[in-house]
């Protein structure tokens, strides 16, 4: 049984860095992937950011491209580089993981979610 745990969310001001890590227990497999989404009030979960648990595959969402990157996977626990980050950047931000083929940027695609982790960035 997979399981991810978001952490390293917080309150930040525009234009500062945040870190968030998922931990990913459970059993995998070089066909695993894991997404990052994020959802703000009254929307639905937006696609941010994946990588294929071999390291590579990385994707990013057009909106967070030159900002966010996935530095890497280290002792099963999968980074999100948050940097010029701007009040549209609040929202809840979930990790995803999955063995589906499906493409990359559907939440379809993922069998496994974690509780979320909330990134607020104040202007």
């Amino acid at each position: 049984q997979v399981q991810l745990v978001e952490s390293g969310g917080g309150l930040v001001q525009a234009g500062a860095s945040v870190l968030l890590s998922c931990t990913v227990s459970g059993s995998t497999s070089a066909a695993f992937r894991v997404a990052w989404f994020r959802q703000t009030p009254g929307e639905g979960r937006g696609f941010v950011a994946h990588i294929r648990w071999t390291g590579g595959d990385r994707r990013y969402a057009d909106s967070v491209k030159g900002r966010f990157t996935i530095p890497g996977i280290h002792r099963n626990t999968v980074l999100l580089q948050m940097n010029s980050l701007q009040p549209d950047d609040t929202a809840v931000y979930y990790c995803a993981g999955g063995f589906s083929t499906g493409l990359y940027n559907s939440g379809a695609t993922y069998f496994v979610w974690g509780r979320g982790t909330q990134v607020t960035v104040s202007a």
